[in-house]
């Protein structure tokens, strides 16, 4: 790479891990934390309060971390939960996939309330994965089995659509200029969702059978794609239709998810 990649990109098996400020030697510290065994982390998200809420796939339960005590809670989420992503919306709640109750879920950050929104009745099981808000507080959703969705919170109304090409639907994103787009790793593409419609505009990466995992928007609104097959990091400039690709360490990568850092103004990688 002629420079440094603007992103940072983790993986979290037993242990919930979490990056903080750089050390005063002028690296990174780096801490772990010990969640309750059996949780089974799976997909975190920071919240402006200082915590930081996990989904327990394992245990159908939302876990909060506290770092500055290393103490953790879980709150169940219903019978029969597996709950996959997590994000904090615009209202300072956990907002959540959860495919065992093939709903969405939202839990209060004051009182730890659950409020399920479920899929429309006659939803098949949609396996949700991942899950994003935009700039009107809609939230956008994935569901692997070949489906995307939304829910408004203030109507409650949950609307979904089949995915053009099947199975696949994974990561979602939203650009800083509000367009939603989501990856399909098995359907190897990315697609542009309407808000008003809810059609969608496939784009192909260059790269047959690359397995687009997951996708997530810089400040110029480019677009960064985990190659979950591939193994690369690809950045999509929307309004050039042109293409990037890196190559990460390692004789065999597979590229899980990317995070574009906060700090990130666009600058070249």
């Amino acid at each position: 790479m002629r420079s440094r990649v603007a992103t940072s990109l983790a993986v979290c098996t037993v242990l919930l891990c979490m990056a903080v400020w750089p050390a005063r030697a002028g690296g990174i510290e780096v801490r772990y934390f010990p969640v309750p065994t059996g949780s089974h982390p799976h997909d975190v998200a920071p919240a402006p309060d200082g915590f930081v809420w996990f989904t327990a796939q394992h245990t159908g339960q939302l876990g909060r971390l506290d770092p500055r005590t290393g103490r953790s809670e879980l709150v169940p989420l219903g019978r029969g939960s597996a709950p996959h992503g997590v994000i904090v919306g615009h209202d300072g709640a956990a907002w959540v996939t959860d495919g065992g109750q093939n709903a969405i879920a939202r839990v209060d950050p004051a009182t730890l309330s659950v409020d399920l929104y479920p899929l429309p009745k006659g939803t098949p099981y949609a396996n949700l994965n991942t899950l994003a808000m935009d700039r009107d507080g809609t939230l956008w959703f994935t569901g692997q089995e070949g489906w995307y969705g939304s829910v408004v919170p203030a109507s409650r109304q949950v609307r979904v659509w089949p995915s053009p090409r099947g199975r696949g639907p994974y990561g979602i994103a939203v650009t800083p200029s509000g367009e939603v787009w989501y990856a399909s790793l098995a359907g190897n593409y990315i697609a542009r969702i309407d808000r008003a419609t809810g059609a969608v505009d496939v784009v192909d990466p260059p790269t047959p059978g690359q397995g687009a995992r997951r996708i997530w928007a810089d400040s110029r609104g480019r677009l960064w794609v985990s190659e979950w097959n591939s193994g690369d990091l690809s950045v999509y400039e929307s309004t050039a239709g042109r293409w990037s690709r890196y190559r990460p360490p390692g004789d065999h990568p597979h590229t899980y998810s990317v995070c574009v850092d906060a700090r990130c103004r666009g600058r070249s990688a």
